[in-house]
């Protein structure tokens, strides 16, 4: 019997094939967000970038599917439609990313899970089931702590040239200009995945004083407009997932005491919590 489990961020998804508790294969493929993506851009994509590591096996009975911004019933709907449409598989369960966070994070205890990747999102689990959930809004109204976010004021600083000198003359070395910039959010089908991009800039300059501080600013941002709002939320340690929260878990751990909250587990994707949680 063949389990197939996905963990879909917007911008990447593992996806891991197991026969009972052995681990058979792991794939990554681009991800997927049924709020900005049609079905007519995810059903290629799935049968280009997952379809092919699948050929020759038996039929998948079991298809465990964790992705952003499946939230609503008709985005579950979407995703399911899309997957049954692009790979045979027997049974598909579809739910929100933030499921997949709080079960590899909290595990069995409750517990206030994040997500702080490309977006962010965060809820209060029980132990069993998400109890709370404070909206996030996205990219342009919120995804506060998110690559998204960082990259969005890191952006808007150099247009506005707020940089110091260096990181400007560092940014623009590497190929950043403001038409290049425009370009890559305007015209991009996933502007979010291009400003989280810009992360891979930003984490070289991790010591610079001045990014640290944005970042700050920024994960400030996220429990104030998040975490703070969570029913006794001091109560409960804090656990985050994502690259976001994983390459600068020392600000989060430092901004997360300045609110007077304990940080518990931080990991860069929930899919080995889920790959003990289905086996």
């Amino acid at each position: 019997m063949y389990t197939l489990i996905a963990d879909s961020g917007s911008t990447k998804t593992d996806w891991v094939l197991m026969k009972g508790s052995t681990l058979i294969k792991e794939i990554k493929t681009n991800g997927f967000n049924p709020y900005f993506q049609t079905r007519e851009q995810i059903i290629p994509e799935l049968i280009a970038g997952l379809k092919p590591h699948l050929i020759g096996l038996e039929q998948i009975d079991e298809l465990y599917y964790y992705g952003a911004g499946c939230s609503t019933n008709e985005n579950c709907a979407m995703i399911k439609e899309c997957l049954s449409s692009a790979i045979e598989i027997g049974e598909i369960f579809v739910a929100h990313d933030l499921l997949a966070s709080a079960r590899a994070v909290c595990k069995n205890k409750p517990g206030i899970a994040c997500i702080l990747g490309t977006g962010s999102n965060s809820c209060l689990f029980d132990g069993e089931k998400i109890t709370e959930n404070v909206p996030s809004f996205g990219y342009l109204w919120g995804d506060y702590g998110s690559g998204a976010q960082i990259g969005k004021y890191f952006i808007k600083h150099f247009f506005e040239e707020t940089l110091p000198n260096d990181l400007r003359s560092a940014f623009e070395d590497a190929g950043y200009n403001r038409e290049a910039i425009l370009s890559g959010v305007y015209k991009n089908a996933m502007p979010s995945r291009y400003l989280a991009s810009i992360n891979s800039f930003i984490n070289l300059h991790l010591e610079h004083p001045f990014i640290k501080e944005l970042i700050k600013v920024c994960f400030n941002s996220f429990f104030v407009h998040q975490i703070n709002k969570y029913t006794s939320s001091k109560k409960y340690k804090v656990h985050s997932v994502g690259s976001i929260g994983f390459y600068y878990k020392d600000l989060l751990k430092e901004t997360a005491s300045n609110h007077g909250y304990e940080i518990g587990n931080i990991i860069r994707s929930p899919i080995e919590g889920l790959m003990e949680y289905h086996s």
